[in-house]
């Protein structure tokens, strides 16, 4: 490739693929001795089980070595977490040995070519992912998809690793079959084999209780093979692994235009790229939340991709990050990726200098290795709290559970990330709609659903954002909170949790805001974040609802109570008392019952507007009468110059005479109280009375002259 050539390469797919180069460049001297101390203990832990995990996937046991060596050299040089070791994993090999049964028979040429050709197919997935930037896609997968695919993937490594146990030639196609066969072969357990397997297993355990830093699986493998090699055991029929190749890793022909093969592997590859992206990135953030470092998730997810490449053409299967020696590594001293390459250069050592050892490793050693291992997959104590824990959790861990237990394995791993997918999207397409009232110290809005509400004013919390997929059932929630409290005709939408809305969220506050608007109400918003705020004044749903309809969250409630609630209705209607500002209000009964303002027909009592009043009471040579309706408290406040207070109750309890023959001009705060008051006073004959549209607010409105006590 020339150099005009790469400049038309974005920018981040170079930065990704020079990490080498930086890595190199920045490395620091001081930090030499401490990554080889811990690539040296790495390698310790990472040399048996790249031959034991090798034989879950039912490979040669070099594979697994040259995985060890390949995958962690270029998943090191390309990575970006200091502690992260990559390779073969208890988690992958079965996956690996799952997908590769259909294509092929373990022990042909056929399959291993495979299981280079499935590595390559899923370092290709893996790094378009990476080039692709998609790493944020992992957070979409429920970490309960791991939990239960591993504790079934123990579950079944334990089984597959029985019949090496026993020395029993079972069938091991399914779980129930191996189970089966257990229960019909047994009396053929081979006794020898048996013992040598269980005595692996117990000094597993016993030396792990001893002391956690020993190598007990390498410990215990030299013990194994001196005593087969001591004992003459091969020769009394326990099974050896053979000696392993000494050589460096050869590369292999992969049939690349094999679409056939392609297409059988697809599957797979995708189902292994999954699972193999999900556990190296929680296996760095979780070593970054000890350490402190900001991680890459795609320059991770490139080189994960790049090692399962390199492993298909060296000879390998597929890797990923393994949780327990990248806690050796860190607990180790680790301090960079260079700790990775130095423990795949001492595995490299290890093959050439122990490779004709091999000769005496047994294979039912390794079964017990694994049988230990795979006992400690399964993470009681996480799956007890994901149990307790939410629903949707527990059940795509159970699912996750039960598929890799009884369907093909590749199958299952998709089906828990598909599911994980489809709880996700429940979730945000049906946030939580709650209506809330103050609590006792009317310092907080809290859902209280036992307590009663506001007969006027709604105050509603939309916890999640309104997207495409949620504005149906945000919508619904609302009105049906509308038909469950038809009094309430103004609406304050708290919008705080709201941090994404689209143009079809748009769409639905308008519906919104045009059913309250029909029943004479609205709709008000506070605490509008900035992103949606902006969507709101693009699209014009802020002109269309108003400046004044968006409130400071601190004098939202006192703004409404005092500019669009009509205390009358909390006064003769209603005996709760919700918000602060209407503690003090009076509660009040009255024998005659008074009209709610909604029910008067339109246009029975007639209106004067503020400039009309003021021109007659200062123009005309007869001035109207004008009557406050408002209680004293309010009249103090300020009222129309000349103007009498009557309380509504006691203008109701004792009909006024209006001698005189001047007009009658009733006025409250908005007007609703007056308006109540004309309709009854008309009904009992009074024809001259009139209501000041719009009350004392529209009469403050157009400026006009307030007297105050």
């Amino acid at each position: 490739m020339n150099y005009t050539s790469m400049l038309t390469i974005p920018k981040h797919i170079l930065f990704y693929l020079l990490q080498p180069v930086r890595f190199i460049q920045t490395y620091n001297r001081n930090n030499f001795q401490p990554d080889l101390v811990a690539g040296l203990t790495v390698a310790v832990t990472l040399l048996p089980q790249a031959i034991a995990f090798t034989l879950i996937a039912k490979l040669p046991p070099e594979m697994g070595l040259y995985t060890a060596i390949i995958g962690g050299t270029v998943a090191a040089l390309w990575g970006c977490s200091y502690q992260m070791q990559t390779g073969p994993t208890n988690t992958i090999s079965p996956l690996v040995l799952s997908v590769l049964l259909t294509v092929a028979s373990p022990g042909t040429p056929e399959f291993v070519i495979a299981a280079g050709m499935l590595a390559f197919m899923t370092g290709v997935f893996q790094l378009a992912m990476g080039l692709a930037r998609l790493g944020i896609l992992v957070n979409f997968v429920s970490h309960s998809v791991i939990v239960g695919f591993s504790t079934g993937t123990g579950v079944l490594i334990v089984a597959g690793q029985l019949h090496h146990l026993f020395k029993l030639d079972l069938p091991s196609d399914t779980l129930t079959d191996t189970i089966y066969g257990l229960l019909t072969h047994w009396q053929e357990t081979h006794l020898i084999t048996m013992i040598l397997g269980l005595s692996t297993m117990i000094l597993i355990v016993a030396l792990r209780k001893l002391n956690r830093k020993l190598p007990a699986e390498l410990i215990c493998m030299v013990i194994a093979s001196a005593t087969v090699f001591f004992l003459g055991l091969d020769k009394q029929g326990v099974k050896v692994i053979g000696q392993l190749p000494s050589h460096l890793p050869p590369l292999t022909y992969l049939p690349l235009t094999n679409l056939n093969l392609i297409a059988q592997l697809s599957n797979g590859a995708l189902a292994i790229g999954s699972i193999g992206l999900i556990s190296a990135i929680s296996i760095s953030r979780s070593l970054a939340v000890q350490t402190g470092q900001r991680l890459e998730s795609n320059q991770e997810f490139v080189a994960q991709g790049l090692a399962n490449m390199a492993c298909g053409l060296f000879s390998g299967y597929a890797c990923t990050g393994s949780f327990t020696r990248s806690a050796v590594s860190y607990k180790a001293g680790a301090r960079t990726p260079m700790s990775a390459i130095f423990s795949s250069f001492f595995v490299l050592v290890a093959m050439f200098v122990l490779a004709p050892l091999a000769a005496y490793l047994p294979q039912v050693a390794l079964a017990g290795v694994l049988i230990v291992i795979a006992y400690n997959m399964i993470d009681r104590a996480e799956i007890g709290r994901i149990w307790q824990g939410t629903r949707g959790d527990a059940v795509i861990m159970l699912i996750t559970f039960l598929a890799t237990l009884f369907l093909k394995i590749e199958f299952a791993v998709l089906m828990g990330i598909l599911f994980s997918f489809a709880v996700y999207i429940m979730r945000t397409s049906m946030p939580h709609v709650y209506p809330v009232l103050p609590d006792e110290s009317f310092t907080h809005f809290t859902y209280q659903p036992d307590k009663k509400s506001c007969p006027q004013l709604g105050v509603i919390d939309i916890l999640g954002d309104l997207y495409f997929g949620a504005v149906n059932h945000v919508e619904e929630a609302i009105l049906q909170h509308l038909d469950e409290h038809p009094t309430q005709r103004f609406l304050l939408l708290r919008f705080h949790s709201v941090n994404q809305c689209d143009f079809s969220g748009i769409h639905m506050l308008e519906s919104v805001v045009r059913t309250y608007r029909e029943r004479g109400g609205d709709v008000f918003f506070v605490r509008v974040r900035h992103r949606v705020f902006s969507l709101m004044k693009s699209t014009g749903f802020y002109d269309h609802l108003g400046a004044d309809h968006f409130l400071p969250g601190d004098s939202a409630i006192q703004y409404l109570f005092y500019k669009i609630l009509d205390p009358a209705i909390c006064i003769y209607e209603n005996d709760e008392r919700v918000f602060h500002e209407c503690q003090n209000l009076p509660r009040i009964t009255y024998p005659i019952e008074i009209p709610v303002y909604t029910d008067i027909p339109h246009g029975t009592v007639p209106n004067i507007s503020p400039k009309k009043l003021w021109e007659q009471m200062y123009n005309n040579l007869v001035s109207p009468l004008v009557v406050d309706v408002r209680e004293p408290r309010e009249f103090k406040h300020g009222h129309i110059p000349g103007a009498q207070l009557i309380p509504l109750p006691k203008l109701l309890a004792t009909l006024p005479n209006f001698s005189d023959g001047r007009q009658v001009v009733l006025v409250c705060r908005g007007g609703r109280r007056s308006t109540r008051a004309a309709y009854l006073l008309r009904d009992k004959g009074y024809d001259n009375v009139l209501n000041l549209e719009g009350g004392m607010i529209a009469w403050e409105t157009a400026g006009l002259l307030i007297a105050v006590e």
